[in-house]
């Protein structure tokens, strides 16, 4: 990614503490990481360089709103890849879950990588390269009980994905997802414990693979899932 200019969402996330040194190290020339808090980008202390945090553009956006994200992308020089973290999950009996939470759950795992992807997609067609990078879940090829909305949305991220790789097959951009199953952070541990969290996926483990497709060597991948499920 030498030189490429990075739109990372969730960069600040479990993962994103992951992926975003990751890019970094790869020679991404600039790094921009949405946040709705600022406090968010602290958590970056002691993890990056002085070097590194110089390289990183932080800007307040809503990525469930279209003119949000429309003049976070706007306001990048160029959009070489997209590498989109932002996700999340709560679970439920089906005949028990409410349609709101179901709506939520799809507005933050799926509307917000429609947004992000339009958008990116149009300055990427503008300059004729890109890379695409989503994260789906296991759930979305091997659901689970009381995560049906969780596992649907993640589905329509794999769907989402795959439509762009085949919008994109004659040009230099490419789609692609990645499928993790439980990813080792902070927030999962709290929820879950941590007795089997060795089996889980490492972030820094996943920021490679995600780092790979989101690389000029990864030009030939187009629409591919990924599963990067440990040992679990």
């Amino acid at each position: 990614m030498k030189g490429k200019q990075v739109l990372l969402t969730g960069g600040t996330g479990g993962l994103g503490l992951g992926v975003t040194p990751m890019v970094l190290a790869q020679g991404a020339a600039g790094v921009t990481i949405p946040y709705v808090k600022a406090r968010e980008a602290e958590r970056f202390k002691g993890i990056l360089s002085p070097a590194d945090l110089s390289r990183i553009r932080f800007v307040e956006s809503d990525l469930v709103n279209e003119a949000s994200v429309e003049r976070l992308v706007n306001g990048m020089d160029r959009v070489d890849v997209l590498i989109h973290l932002v996700g999340g999950f709560s679970m439920g009996k089906t005949h028990e879950y409410s349609y709101e939470q179901w709506q939520k759950d799809f507005e933050l795992n799926l509307s917000t990588t429609f947004l992000v992807c339009k958008h990116s997609l149009r300055r990427m067609l503008e300059h004729g390269y890109g890379r695409i990078v989503t994260v789906g879940s296991r759930g979305a090829v091997q659901p689970s009980g009381q995560l049906a909305a969780y596992c649907a949305s993640k589905a329509g991220v794999v769907a989402l994905t795959q439509a762009i790789a085949d919008e994109t097959k004659e040009t230099r951009i490419t789609a692609n997802v990645v499928l993790p199953s439980i990813i080792d952070t902070p927030s999962n541990r709290a929820a879950m414990g941590s007795e089997n969290a060795a089996r889980w996926v490492k972030p820094e483990s996943l920021a490679q693979v995600i780092s790979f497709l989101a690389s000029e060597a990864a030009q030939d991948m187009r629409g591919a899932v990924i599963p990067v499920y440990g040992s679990i």
